[in-house]
């Protein structure tokens, strides 16, 4: 599969918010993307996101992961299976913990499994390696929305936002020839979006989410809480950089003794805020900024996000992308890169030393 024709690829992703597994179908090279195919959704039953849940922050042999990976290669090959016409699938796992400068990375869900149920190739395990090079293991999408920018056309530099469980931006200068050539991309979480968001709503009202950010819209944000939140550290380390998914748990905390409204409203805008505070670090002002995730079907974040950002923010369904599936897609244009040998990610966006091509394939049992 290291020639240079197009394939019909299949990503998936299942995010830190534990809704669900999205997969999407991409034509490309691994360069170019071709055309955008169907997509699908499934959703996570509430047992099996307890059971994701119990294990999040753990590591390959202790209690509970067994039984995660099991909910995830289910979902995935329940998911999979209705698609059609698929040469090349790119599984990207249920991220349990994540610790590039420790234990590592680990996402729960083994390709061999989908390989042998699915009978097509898999290419999965797109971390490790990065990380074992001295990078950060993320944000992967990068080359993706590089390949993005080019298909949109856009000529000025932009940044991809992504408001999932945690934020991260991609700056993307679409001048350059290469993803990874020098000055193309630069790539970082943010700081937490809608995962304790999600958690507080499931904790206080038994609610998955802020729902067209109903609650939220009834508070009012304690700018004393997000300016705390806004002195952690993590906010002045340059770029590239990564975040687990409960690494500000003290922004949790903060929020404790608030109204449920007014701590709603204060972690809807420590989302924004985390953006804006990332923005300093771009080369120069992104001409806008594109947003996918969940977080950008609230309103209320991204009203908060244009405000402290003073950077015009669209959906990217305004240019003619999915917001639901662009991380699964991206997924699906990286098992092509791997196939052909092309690499995932660089300094940029993961601060690995060089450029890496990550993952590994599982061929389906003859």
């Amino acid at each position: 599969m290291g020639d240079a024709r197009p394939l019909r690829a299949l990503g998936t992703m299942s995010g830190t918010s534990l809704d669900g597994v999205d997969a999407a179908l991409v034509v490309t090279d691994g360069e170019t993307v071709l055309e955008f195919g169907e997509t699908a959704y499934r959703p996570y039953s509430e047992a099996e996101r307890a059971t994701l849940a119990a294990a999040l922050g753990r590591w390959p042999g202790e209690a509970g992961v067994e039984a995660a990976a099991e909910v995830v290669e289910t979902a995935h090959a329940e998911l999979l299976s209705r698609f059609d016409g698929v040469e090349l699938i790119g599984f990207h796992g249920q991220t349990l913990a994540h610790d590039p400068r420790g234990r590592g990375t680990h996402q729960a869900g083994d390709g061999r499994v989908l390989a042998e149920v699915l009978g097509l190739p898999v290419v999965w395990d797109f971390r490790s390696s990065d990380v074992e090079m001295g990078g950060q293991g993320a944000p992967l999408a990068p080359f993706f929305h590089f390949a993005c920018a080019r298909w949109i056309g856009a000529e000025a530099p932009l940044a991809f936002v992504n408001l999932g469980g945690v934020g991260n931006l991609t700056w993307v200068d679409p001048a350059c020839a290469r993803p990874e050539a020098p000055g193309a991309l630069l790539a970082f979480d943010t700081g937490p979006a809608n995962a304790p968001l999600n958690d507080l709503m499931q904790a206080r009202r038994g609610l998955a989410l802020d729902r067209d950010a109903a609650l939220a819209a009834e508070g009012i944000p304690d700018e004393g809480v997000i300016a705390v939140f806004l002195d952690h550290p993590y906010f002045l380390r340059m770029p590239p950089k990564s975040l687990d998914r409960n690494a500000f748990a003290g922004l949790v905390d903060a929020v404790a003794p608030l109204p449920d409204a007014h701590a709603a409203a204060t972690l809807t805008a420590a989302a924004a805020a985390a953006v804006a505070r990332g923005l300093e670090h771009c080369p120069e002002p992104p001409e806008r900024l594109l947003v996918a995730g969940g977080g950008r079907l609230n309103p209320l974040m991204m009203e908060m996000l244009i405000e402290r950002s003073q950077v015009p923010a669209l959906q990217v369904e305004a240019v003619g992308l999915n917001g639901d599936m662009l991380e699964a897609q991206a997924f699906a244009h990286l098992a092509v890169r791997v196939a052909r040998g092309l690499p995932t990610s660089g300094p940029s966006t993961t601060g690995v030393a060089a450029a890496v091509g990550g993952g590994q394939v599982s061929a389906p049992p003859r």
